[in-house]
């Protein structure tokens, strides 16, 4: 079994009740929820493998009342969990036994849209796509755009540092985002970043995005925005082997072409796909890759010409230019709805999240296919191949604990693969819950307590998300004792870095 988690059991339900006796002196009454049928809802983002129910849920309406739920929590050492959308991937909103798990979903304003600063001021419950939708009459977008973006809210994004199919030439969220406003633990008001092109003092607003929610809880954020591109053209390309794709992958980066998007799909996923969205994807291929330019109309014209020259040169069997932009739009939509595409042909699915250098892409692929076979469970890949971020999909059924089991193994495994190959544990989902463990195999000992010193100086009881993102001495020991035999493949095949 997986190592246990820090906060998880039994709700007590003493605490509760003095809790929401003080919370009810600064909220009211509709904002606090206390009993277990209200709650659940609350007991685990989209990473359902793991649940908690929440002792307390609170539903602030404005910046004053989260800075108020932060004063009596701080003052009774009670944790608080901050949740946007609950979108997650990763458990990074799982909430604590004994702590409130903090909705910030009506804080869901646009605050301010400056057409000629290109910025959006925004509440953290802002929807990602609302935004693009508000600076659209602008001729303006906001370029991250997680497959979730219909769902998914800018302070999600800002504490996993999210991305998207266009993060290649656009960037993450930390690319653009200017600027953040939030509150401390103990509810006092901390501004980081500026409208302007640098701010003075530390760069603390890089150590908020992607902190999770470990260090302060986001009120306000002001993202760029940027021009809509003029023209937009999607490319199909097919190839016979999934390494001739990572290699051809490789090249188009190698010659100097950065696409605004380069997104594979492995065989078994473009065929869980298609009679879902009808994308229009060659199943015969055994990878097919999504390649988007945009631009002028002359630029994009000329960039589809060498990215086709390139790929053609390196094993592409079938290049198809998406003919107009409903097209374009399909060929989208089957990519963005892989994972509910996974929900129509396995019970359950575990999106893994893991990066790893482009040029390993077909030898790692090939190695999750055999891993396939050791844990007798299907994994069809769908990923960010521009940046190497991978996104399995091990397929899986929750009501048997033994699929279960190998479904955890299977995803500790790749994770370790990614480990070895000089990856990292994750892109853009977090780290959450679900990967704590890793983190004790990726970072020194040194390095963990140096995570842990720049979170004590923003909280020094550790009451902001706890159990999440940083493991523990204890729990690497446990993780160490539990894990030493475990997802290991020999891994002969793999070239040494």
């Amino acid at each position: 079994m997986h190592v246990p988690l820090e906060g998880t059991g039994p709700v007590d339900v003493a605490l509760r009740r003095r809790a929401a006796a003080a919370l009810a002196g600064v909220l009211p009454a509709r904002a606090i929820l206390a009993d277990s049928e209200r709650t659940r809802p609350y007991e685990c983002d989209a990473l359902t493998l793991y649940r908690q129910p929440p002792m307390i849920v609170v539903l602030p309406e404005s910046e004053a009342e989260v800075a108020a739920v932060l004063r009596v929590c701080s003052a009774m050492a009670i944790p608080v969990v901050a949740r946007g959308a609950g979108t997650g991937l990763s458990g990074g909103s799982l909430p604590h036994a004994a702590g409130v798990l903090m909705s910030l979903a009506k804080l869901d304003r646009i605050l301010a849209i400056d057409p000629d600063a290109q910025t959006a001021r925004v509440q953290p419950g802002v929807r990602n796509l609302a935004v693009s939708e508000a600076a659209a009459p602008h001729g303006l977008f906001y370029a991250p755009d997680p497959s979730s973006q219909v769902a998914c809210t800018i302070g999600g994004n800002v504490a996993e540092n999210s991305g998207g199919i266009h993060c290649l030439k656009y960037g993450v969220t930390l690319h653009n985002v200017l600027a953040v406003r939030g509150l401390t633990v103990d509810g006092e008001t901390v501004e980081l970043g500026s409208a302007a092109l640098d701010s003075p003092g530390l760069d603390l607003l890089s150590l908020v995005l992607g902190s999770e929610g470990m260090l302060l809880v986001v009120t306000e954020v002001l993202v760029k925005l940027l021009p809509r591109p003029a023209v937009a053209r999607c490319l199909m390309v097919s190839f016979a082997d999934i390494e001739t794709a990572g290699v051809a992958v490789a090249a188009v980066i190698g010659a100097g072409l950065i696409p605004a998007a380069l997104e594979m799909m492995d065989q078994a996923a473009a065929r869980m796909v298609e009679p879902f969205v009808h994308a229009g994807y060659d199943l015969d291929a055994a990878a097919i890759l999504l390649c988007e330019s945009d631009g002028t109309a002359e630029e994009v014209a000329e960039e589809v010409e060498r990215i086709s020259e390139v790929l053609r040169t390196h094993g592409a069997t079938r290049i198809a230019v998406a003919a107009n932009e409903a097209e374009r739009a399909r060929f989208w939509a089957g990519r963005k709805n892989a994972f509910p595409a996974a929900g129509r042909v396995s019970p359950d699915y575990y999106c893994m999240d893991g990066t790893i250098p482009r040029r390993q892409l077909g030898k790692v692929l090939k190695t999750i296919r055999q891993m396939e076979e050791t844990y007798e469970l299907r994994c069809p890949n769908v990923f960010h191949a521009g940046d190497g971020n991978l996104h399995p999909l091990i397929l899986f059924d929750a009501n048997d604990p033994a699929s279960v089991e190998r479904a955890l193994a299977f995803g500790d495994a790749i994770l370790n693969l990614c480990i070895q190959v000089g990856g990292t544990v994750t892109g853009e989902h977090g780290v959450g819950v679900e990967k704590v463990g890793q983190l004790c195999e990726q970072f020194d000992a040194a390095t963990r307590e140096a995570f842990f010193a720049i979170r004590r100086a923003f909280d020094p009881r550790g009451l902001l998300n706890p159990g999440k993102m940083l493991p523990s001495l204890q729990r690497c020991a446990e993780y160490g004792r539990q894990h030493v035999h475990r997802g290991q493949l020999p891994f002969s095949d793999l070239p040494r870095l």
